[in-house]
């Protein structure tokens, strides 16, 4: 039988990354104000989800990848850089 999922909306799910970026994570944010790389994720994800990027629709997967803008790439130099990592 399936598990139930709560309606409670600050439950919380499991994302699974890679061990060797979970502990390069782990060494940037030492000493960063970040309890755990946990809350330094729900940060960045936080941050990029409300940063309003435009989805495309692909309609053929043999399609190339999205590639990032200019002006993208300027914005992620300039969040990067105001959050003491370049």
């Amino acid at each position: 039988m399936p598990k139930k999922i709560p309606k409670d909306a600050s439950s919380k799910v499991t994302i699974k990354i890679p061990r060797n970026l979970y502990n390069r994570l782990k060494e940037i944010i030492k000493d960063s104000g970040f309890d755990s790389v946990t809350d330094f994720t729900v940060y960045v994800l936080r941050d990029l989800a409300s940063a309003g990027f435009p989805t495309k629709k692909k309609t053929d997967k043999a399609q190339e990848p999205d590639i990032l803008t200019e002006e993208e790439i300027d914005a992620v130099r300039k969040r990067l850089k105001s959050l003491g990592y370049l």
